[in-house]
């Protein structure tokens, strides 16, 4: 997938957006409405009325970056809707924007060094 990457930090909107908006206009809600910077790195994903529309909007270092997806089928799995933005990990933004539940997922694991006994 083009896109994020593993590591990105990820919050949602938690109220739907009008999805004529592009990219400048997602930033500057980011700003007004969430506190956020838009140009932080972070990813903003936006929800549409319908479940079945979601757009991100991040800074990639570059530019301002904006992906959007429609299911087919079915819907995506949103939080309640609620004032606010709420934090995902890069994990669960995966799983929701496969259309599956992303409360499933959980943060993986720390690797541990192996022990050397002796």
């Amino acid at each position: 997938m083009i896109g994020p990457g593993a590591g990105a930090r990820v919050m949602v909107a938690t109220r739907p957006v009008d999805f004529r908006k592009g990219p400048d206009a997602l930033a500057a809600l980011v700003g007004k409405e969430y506190g956020g910077d838009p140009f932080s790195g972070v990813i903003y994903v936006f929800r549409a009325k319908r479940a079945d529309r979601v757009k991100l909007v991040w800074w990639d270092g570059t530019g301002l970056c904006l992906m959007a997806k429609k299911l087919e089928q079915g819907g995506f799995c949103w939080p309640a809707i609620q004032d606010g933005v709420m934090r995902l990990t890069a994990a669960q933004l995966g799983a929701l924007l496969e259309g599956l539940d992303w409360r499933r997922v959980h943060g993986g694991r720390r690797p541990i060094a192996p022990q050397i006994a002796g």
